[in-house]
């Protein structure tokens, strides 16, 4: 049975208390709580962008970014980690139909973490590959049912390929030792010499930018690199929403320290504060929505260029980076006790300052590509767009 756009999201709601119930032991044990999973497989959100034709929802970006966001509201690592679950599984359907087979064959939501970066490498054998590296920031790789790793081909000829392992084909170093973000479980993973088989592999092209298209997938028509971008800015937002909601209630009840009993909520200065944080979220609300929307419009046409990619990777990173700046906003107002480490707040912004260091939200280097872009020279290579 598959769900519409609207009854995903009332899911992803009805979650979001939980969440916050368990973000301390997300935290703890550095890994989503496995009551968390659970419940999100009860609730079916899994399968939100899996293909019908393979047994998922085949909804769409929409539904996925505004469900991340939603899910952030109860705690932004564990929507961070459920919301790469869901678009892993949607590049496994990337794989060539006999891979597809098996890696669908027990459920049509299959784990799969997937650290993006080319750092093994792939060398050509009868049959498939050896596999040989290390990556780094494997989302969820405490809940995987697959590992999805990028290789470096160099002989005979350079390509990049994405290899699908089980877990007990690769090594797990214990590594994600952070002030935030630590529910992501996000640890390295190694591989020596493994052979894969080439129905597990793909050359890097089809999985980023497509092949052939497959029934029911509501995600047809896009580049992975710009879907990436707005869902992973997607926790960010939902944080920072919910910073500016845990603000209001805290001025409504508080009252300052060192005063005859002077009200939080009557001080012209937290007023200020609170028009200023909401007004500033709204504007990177509208302005991440307009993106997801336009990159919908454009899906599989022509205006799905460069110019636009380019955009979309800007707006990714100034959500961020506007969701930042809001919880930063509210907590210089909120008093010392938000940081105890029994507050949500000062867990949101821990989370949404370790998120902000993924590499397409780097400021620096995504708005000089987006300069330079705009000053005519070309995208090189290297530039994930």
């Amino acid at each position: 049975m598959t769900i519409d756009h609207d009854e995903f999201l009332r899911r992803c709601q009805g979650l979001v208390p939980v969440l916050g119930d368990r973000a301390a032991d997300g935290e703890s044990q550095r890994r989503v709580p496995a009551a968390t999973i659970d419940d999100a497989r009860t609730a079916d959100l899994f399968r939100v962008v899996v293909p019908t034709s393979l047994g998922g929802h085949g909804l769409g970006l929409d539904s996925l970014a505004h469900g991340a966001r939603v899910l952030a509201h109860g705690c932004p690592a564990t929507a961070w980690t459920l919301s790469f679950l869901m678009l892993h599984a949607w590049l496994l359907t990337r794989f060539p139909a006999e891979g597809r087979a098996a890696i669908f064959a027990d459920s049509a939501c299959p784990f799969a973490p997937a650290p993006l970066a080319p750092t093994g490498s792939a060398t050509p054998v009868d049959g498939g590959f050896r596999i040989s590296g290390r990556w780094e920031w494997a989302t969820g790789i405490a809940h995987a049912d697959w590992v999805m790793v990028h290789a470096v081909q160099t002989e005979p000829v350079f390509a990049t390929h994405f290899v699908l392992l089980r877990p007990d084909e690769v090594e797990v170093d214990d590594v994600w030792f952070t002030s935030g973000m630590r529910a992501t479980g996000s640890n390295t993973v190694r591989v020596d010499d493994r052979f894969v088989p080439s129905e597990r592999t793909l050359p890097a092209p089809s999985l980023l930018f497509g092949g052939d298209p497959i029934d029911g997938d509501g995600l047809a028509g896009h580049a992975v690199p710009p879907v990436l971008a707005l869902v992973a800015a997607a926790p960010a937002l939902g944080a920072a929403e919910a910073a500016v909601d845990l603000y209001r209630d805290r001025l409504a009840q508080r009252v300052l320290a060192y005063s005859l009993g002077d009200k939080a909520s009557e001080q012209p200065a937290a007023q200020i504060r609170l028009a200023t944080a909401t007004s500033d979220l709204a504007a990177a609300r509208i302005r991440w929505g307009a993106t997801i929307e336009a990159l919908i419009d454009a899906a599989g046409t022509e205006r799905l260029d460069d110019a636009r990619r380019v955009d979309t990777r800007l707006a990714a990173a100034a959500t961020v980076r506007a969701a930042r700046s809001v919880i930063s906003t509210v907590c210089e107002g909120a008093g010392a006790s938000v940081y105890l480490s029994t507050s949500p707040l000062q867990r949101l912004q821990r989370d949404v300052e370790v998120l902000k260091g993924h590499v397409i939200f780097d400021w620096d280097r995504t708005a000089e590509l987006a300069g330079r872009y705009a000053l005519g020279f070309g995208l090189r290579p290297t530039d994930m767009v």
